[in-house]
């Protein structure tokens, strides 16, 4: 019998709990950029079961502060059903999104899976944005910054107990790490959590390897590691694609070390991959604009002679922005005592 390890792709092309449309392309979009290739040249045996097929986003504004919440459960209903019955083939589900809002089914998954087997769980959470939010403390209504308050009990019952148990994670299972970006009420409700924040001032201040070595203490053979890898954890330079951009993420190499360090615990049992929007990719501007232009040539052909536009010279790459100092909003973690969040 093979010891290969198997991951699963589940794709859930939706965006109906983000701020902006686009997201549903993303599961299309990792296939196309080669992501089974990558995992099988990391010896793991790759089974694509397709995308779920889940209702299409009806684009309305707010109801009782949240938008499109039927749509949004029957995705994660969807997620929830698909994530499970993975882990209960000893598989390695990835969920490819989608928004953010996918990760209550797939977590809520973990949970209950864990929750039957007896396991420990440890959620590790990549994001720009906590993703802590309610629907009294959102501006928006938007349910992709909603998801990990759902998951520790906070927020509409169809989505609270989607696994079973309410709340299906306690704040001390979940780290995470790249916050820069919270808003004012959700900062206070993170306070009164305790959930371990690790933000951009400390990875700035400590660098990614002591961050990691303390987000990952603790872990041992009865723990399931889940991480929930949002895009806009990156730093907009080296993934513009996401439609919530924030500057100051971890570049490539603290990325890759982040990467690296996660799987050398060897205990990665599940995987989130969201809220890449192809349709905010740089790339693909310019893939837009040169097609308007070829566009432009080819029905003003009668002006082929005239001089070409020349680039300005000497024009200089812009600096990288400054990476926003988040002492400001009091995020900044204090790993000896999380409570103590200033």
């Amino acid at each position: 019998m093979s010891s290969t390890r198997v991951a699963t792709l589940i794709g859930a092309p939706t965006d109906v709990g983000a701020a902006d449309r686009g997201a549903s392309m993303g599961p299309e979009a990792l296939r196309v950029a080669g992501l089974t290739r990558a995992l099988r040249e990391r010896e793991l045996e790759v089974l694509d079961l397709g995308n779920l097929n889940g209702p299409g986003n009806p684009w309305q504004p707010p109801e009782d502060g949240y938008r499109h919440l039927p749509e949004v459960v029957r995705w994660n209903q969807l997620v929830h059903e698909a994530v499970y019955a993975q882990l209960e083939q000893q598989r390695l589900p990835v969920l490819l999104g989608g928004d953010h809002s996918l990760s209550v089914g797939s977590i809520g998954a973990v949970a209950r899976y864990c929750r039957e087997q007896g396991r420990k769980l440890r959620v590790l959470w990549l994001d720009a944005h906590a993703d802590f939010n309610t629907s009294e403390l959102s501006p928006s209504g938007n349910v992709h910054g909603m998801p990990l308050a759902c998951l520790c009990g906070f927020g509409p019952a169809a989505l609270t107990g989607l696994c079973g148990a309410t709340p299906a994670l306690e704040p001390s299972w979940v780290r995470e790490l790249g916050v820069r970006s919270v808003d004012a009420g959700e900062k206070r409700f993170l306070h009164e959590q305790g959930l371990e924040v690790f933000d951009m001032r400390y990875v700035d201040e400590m660098g990614m390897r002591q961050t990691m070595e303390q987000a990952l203490a603790g872990l041992d053979s009865g723990t399931h590691l889940h991480v929930s890898f949002d895009v806009d954890f990156l730093d907009p330079e080296i993934a513009p694609g996401v439609g919530t951009r924030v500057p100051g993420g971890p570049t490539y190499r603290e990325a890759q070390l982040c990467m690296e360090m996660i799987a050398d615990t060897r205990r990665l049992g599940s995987l989130d991959v969201v809220e890449l929007n192809p349709a905010f990719d740089v790339r693909a501007q310019q893939d837009r604009r040169a097609r308007s232009r070829s566009h432009r040539v080819a029905v003003r052909q009668e002006h082929a002679r005239a001089p070409p536009r020349v680039a300005p010279a000497g024009r200089q790459r812009s600096p990288r922005p400054r990476r926003p100092t988040l002492a400001r909003q009091g995020l900044n973690h204090r790993p000896a005592t999380p409570a103590r969040l200033q």
